[in-house]
């Protein structure tokens, strides 16, 4: 494994780490919503409104799961 892939693979895992804490915490959707896309934001990922929606469906769905 070269160094950009273990790059990759620690920063998907921080992101989909910091969504599921975001996602059991008790707040309202929209303001998880706004703390991922702010999240993103800083690590240099820009999303849309509806790419937000879909990480948090499926997070949402893997927890559950």
């Amino acid at each position: 494994m070269n160094n950009l892939s273990i790059l990759y693979a620690f920063l998907g895992g921080a992101i989909v780490g910091a969504g599921a804490a975001l996602l059991l915490t008790p707040e309202k959707g929209v303001d998880v919503r706004r703390r991922i896309k702010e999240l993103l934001r800083k690590k240099g990922i820009l999303c849309s409104e509806t790419e937000i929606d879909a990480l948090v469906e499926q997070l949402t769905t893997e927890i559950d799961d």
